[in-house]
């Protein structure tokens, strides 16, 4: 199953609205979704954009591929630049 991250259209006619989401490839671009990360509203002055990072790092890591949109998005609010926390263990030197 190939997984992507893509919008999803929302919002009423000439006032669209979009939802950030993971979805299957085969599915259509408004039908049902894994799981919605954030959303994206462009009419707004400006941009709207809001995205659980931590979810799409994880999703990223797992394979999942992004539109060309929503890389950009991704690109220009720093999404690959976030850092996730991860457990370090260190060794002691004995």
């Amino acid at each position: 199953m190939a997984v992507k991250i893509r919008l999803k259209r929302m919002g009423s006619k000439k006032n669209p609205f979009y939802r950030v989401v993971v979805a299957d490839s085969r599915v259509a671009r408004d039908g049902r979704s894994i799981e919605e990360l954030g959303y994206y509203n462009p009419l707004t002055k400006e941009k709207l954009f809001k995205i659980n990072n931590e979810r799409a790092l994880y999703w990223l890591k797992n394979g999942a591929q992004p539109t060309i949109t929503v890389d950009k998005l991704f690109k220009v609010n720093g999404v690959y630049e976030t850092k996730t926390v991860d457990t370090v263990v260190e060794e002691s030197a004995e």
